[in-house]
C-alpha cells in the first residue's frame, strides 16, 4: 500500500490546525504555550483514514514567520500539500513564503483549501477565490482545485477528504531506494521506554533489533521498538511517520536535524556542492561568501555560500555553488534544501544537492565548474564514473557511491558492471567493493615510470628502487593495500618488475662502464682469494686504489647479482665460498647433530670476528638454529 504524507502550509491563524482536527479528530497543538496563545509553534502530527482505504500521515506546520525553520523541517518528506488560505484574509506574506519553500523543496502535488468560508459573504468569497486563482498561476498548484471549507460548520470537509483521496490515489509510488534514512524532527523520552525520536522515513526500511547510527555525531545503538501512527510495529518503510525507541541513548545526545541511518552508510560533511536557485522575489542579489541559514532535511545550519562561476547571483538566476557549513550534517544527492537570510529573516532560495561530500573548491576554476555542472544531469554510468574519478587515490566504496549518486543497488550495480567491462574503472578491493578510476591508474603509471627512470639514471648500478622508498613518494595513497594493487597491475602489464624488495622498470638492465668492469673483476678476485677471511669494506679502497663510493656501487651490484654475499654491515664474502662452507656445515651437522663454536672455528680456519657473523648468517638463513652454546641443523619443511 502507498505510504503518503500530507502537509499543511499557509499563513498564521488561517485554520490549518482546526482543519486537521476536524478531519482526523487529533489536536496537533500539543504544547501548553500553543493552547494558551492559540497559535501553532511546533510541528504537529496526525493521521487520516481515506475512503479508498489509504491510511495517511499528516504533518501540521506553524504559520508564524518566527517559526519558518520549524515549517521547513516539517515540510521535509511531504508528498502532497494542502495550501491553507483563510477566506477572510486571502493571500498573506507567509502564504507566499510557504509556497516558495514548497516549490524549492520539490513538492509537486497539492491543492488549495479556502478556510473560514462561514465568516464571509458570497460576494467576498468570489473575490477571494479569484485572487487565490491569480496567486496560483505559475506555481505547481496552477491547475489544482480550490476546496472551500469551514471547520466550524463542517461545510466542505467531505469535499476536502474526497479531493485528498483522489490526489493520493494518483500519486506515483516513492522510488525504492535501499538507503534507510530518518531525518529526526522530534526527540523526547518516555517513562519505561527511554529516548524516542520521530520523523518521516525518507527512504529504505528499518526493523526492531537492527543497529542504527545517529549522524553526524556517530552514536550507535539498536532499535528497541517502532511505532507508526501510534501503533507498535516490527518494521517501518519509506513514507511513514515513524517513531523509534532507542536502547541506552540519552535524549540530550540526539537533536532535531540529526539523521538516523544504518552504521557507516552516510557521510558527515562540512561542505556540499549544490545547484542554487535565487528566488525572483528577492529584492537584492546574493553575493559570494554571503552567510545564510541552510535548511536541509530537518536541520538548520549556518553556512557561507561560495559561488563557483560568478561573484553575484541575481534574483531568478541559478548557479553551481558550494555550501560551507559551520556544523557537519549528512545528506545524499538530490536532497532539496532552502536558504534563508539572517536579518531580516527571509527565504532567499534553494535547490538540490549535487555532491554531498565534495572537496573544498576554489572559485572560477574552469575544471571545477565543469565537474560540478556535469553532475546536474548525468546518466548513471557517467555520474558513477565522475565520483570515482574525483576521489583519485582515496577510492570510492559501493556504500559511498550510493550516497553520492542516490541510485538503487540494482542501478548502481549495473553502472559499475558497465564501467568495469569497458575499463573505465578498476576494482581495487573486493570485500568492501572499492574502486579507482582508470585515469588515476594512468596517473600512477606515469608517475612510477618517471620516478623509476630518474632513479635508474641517478643509480645506474642499482638493480631497482627499494619498494618502501617508492611507496613514500605517493603520500596521497593512504593504504599499502591500494599501492600494492596498483604496483601488481603494472607488473602484470610488464611495465615494471619486482625483485625481492626492489622495483625497477621492466626494461632496465645494469650495465658497467669499462673502468667499473675492471673494478668488478678485481673485487671478485680479492674475495675469492681471501676465502673465509676477507677484508672488511673499509680496507678495500687501499687494496683497490679506488674511492669508497665507486667501490660500494660495484660491490652492491655484485650483491644484487648474487655473486657476493653480504653477511653483515661492512663484511662480505664470495658466493662460492659461502656455498662451499654451507655444504660442509650441513654435512657435519647431518652426521654429528650439533657443532660447537670451537668446531666451527676449526672448520673455517678463521678467527672469531668471522665465525660469529657467519654463525648468525646461517641462523638468519634458517640453515642452523642456536641451542645453548651449540648450533643444530634447522628442520626443513
Amino acid at each position: 500500500m502507498k505510504q503518503i504524507i500530507l502537509g499543511t502550509a499557509g499563513h498564521i491563524d488561517h485554520g490549518k490546525t482546526s482543519l486537521i482536527r476536524s478531519v482526523s479528530g487529533t489536536d496537533t497543538d500539543r504544547l501548553k504555550e500553543e493552547k494558551r496563545r492559540g497559535i501553532t509553534i511546533e510541528l504537529g502530527f496526525a493521521s487520516i483514514d481515506l475512503p479508498s482505504g489509504l491510511h495517511i500521515g499528516v504533518v501540521d506546520v506553524p504559520g508564524h514567520e518566527k517559526f519558518i525553520k520549524n515549517m521547513v523541517a516539517g515540510a521535509t518528506g511531504i508528498d502532497v500539500v494542502a495550501m491553507i488560505i483563510a477566506a477572510d484574509e486571502g493571500v498573506m506574506p507567509q502564504t507566499r513564503e510557504h509556497m516558495e519553500i514548497c516549490s524549492l523543496l520539490g513538492i509537486r502535488y497539492g491543492f488549495v483549501v479556502l478556510t473560514k468560508v462561514d465568516a464571509v459573504d458570497e460576494e467576498w468569497l468570489e473575490l477571494v477565490t479569484e485572487d487565490v486563482s491569480d496567486f496560483m498561476q505559475g506555481t505547481f498548484l496552477e491547475d489544482s482545485p480550490i476546496v472551500q471549507v469551514s471547520s466550524v460548520t463542517g461545510q466542505g470537509v467531505g469535499e476536502f477528504i474526497n479531493t485528498l483521496d483522489r490526489y493520493c490515489m494518483d500519486l506515483p509510488e516513492r522510488p525504492a531506494l535501499g538507503l534507510f534514512r530518518l531525518p529526526i524532527d522530534r526527540v523526547f523520552s518516555m517513562k519505561g521506554f527511554g529516548t524516542v525520536v520521530t520523523g518521516t522515513l525518507a527512504s529504505g526500511h528499518i526493523g526492531t533489533g537492527e543497529p542504527v547510527m545517529v549522524y553526524p555525531s556517530g552514536i550507535t545503538t539498536k532499535v528497541r521498538g517502532i511505532q507508526v501512527h501510534d501503533r507498535a510495529v516490527e518494521t517501518s518503510e519509506a513514507g511513514l511517520r515513524t517513531a523509534v525507541n532507542f536502547q541506552g541513548v540519552n535524549k540530550y545526545s540526539v537533536n532535531r536535524g540529526d539523521v538516523l541511518a544504518r552504521p557507516d552508510t552516510l557521510i558527515s560533511t562540512y561542505m556540499i556542492d549544490v545547484e542554487l536557485q535565487l528566488l525572483e522575489s528577492n529584492e537584492r542579489p546574493l553575493k559570494n561568501r554571503d552567510r545564510v541559514r541552510f535548511h536541509i532535511g530537518t536541520s538548520q545550519v549556518p553556512c557561507n555560500i561560495i559561488l563557483l562561476d560568478r561573484e553575484v547571483l541575481e534574483p531568478g538566476d541559478t548557479a553551481p555553488a558550494q555550501a560551507r557549513l559551520e556544523r557537519p550534517l549528512a545528506c545524499v544527492r538530490d536532497d532539496r534544501f532552502v536558504i534563508r537570510s539572517y536579518s531580516p529573516v527571509r527565504t532567499l532560495g534553494g535547490g538540490r544537492v549535487l555532491n554531498p561530500a565534495p572537496p573544498k573548491h576554489k572559485k572560477f576554476r574552469k575544471e571545477t565548474i565543469e565537474q560540478v555542472t556535469r553532475l546536474l544531469d548525468s546518466d548513471p554510468e557517467t555520474l558513477t564514473a565522475d565520483h570515482i574519478a574525483m576521489a583519485g587515490y582515496k577510492e570510492r566504496s559501493f556504500t559511498e557511491l550510493k550516497v553520492l549518486t542516490n541510485q538503487t543497488d540494482k542501478t548502481l550495480d549495473s553502472a559499475l558492471t558497465i564501467l568495469l567491462s569497458n575499463r573505465t574503472i578498476i576494482q581495487s578491493e573486493r570485500s568492501e567493493r572499492r574502486f579507482v578510476h582508470y585515469s588515476t591508474f594512468e596517473d600512477f603509471r606515469a608517475e612510477v615510470t618517471a620516478k623509476l627512470s630518474a632513479y635508474h639514471k641517478a643509480n645506474p648500478l642499482k638493480n631497482g628502487m627499494p619498494k618502501g622508498e617508492l611507496r613514500s613518494k605517493f603520500p596521497d595513497i593512504k593504504t599499502p593495500r591500494l599501492f600494492n594493487h596498483l604496483v601488481n597491475l603494472l607488473i602484470k602489464e610488464n611495465e615494471i618488475a619486482q625483485t625481492e624488495d626492489n622495483i625497477r622498470l621492466a626494461g632496465h638492465r645494469v650495465t658497467l662502464q669499462t673502468d667499473q668492469t675492471d673494478l668488478k673483476e678485481n673485487i671478485l678476485s680479492i674475495y675469492e682469494e681471501k676465502g673465509l677471511q676477507p677484508p672488511y669494506f673499509k680496507e678495500l679502497p687501499k687494496l683497490l686504489g679506488a674511492k669508497p663510493d665507486q667501490i660500494k656501487n660495484v660491490l652492491m651490484h655484485l650483491v644484487n647479482e648474487g655473486r657476493i654475499i653480504k653477511v653483515k654491515e661492512e663484511l662480505f664474502f664470495h658466493a662460492d665460498v659461502i656455498a662451499d662452507l654451507k655444504s660442509r656445515l650441513v654435512d657435519f651437522l647431518s652426521k654429528n647433530g650439533e657443532i660447537t663454536p670451537a668446531q666451527f672455528k676449526e672448520m673455517t680456519k678463521a678467527s672469531r670476528k668471522y665465525t660469529i657473523p657467519l654463525f648468525e648468517y646461517f641462523d638468519a638463513e634458517n640453515i642452523t638454529i642456536r641451542v645453548g652454546d651449540v648450533r643444530k641443523l634447522r628442520r626443513q619443511s
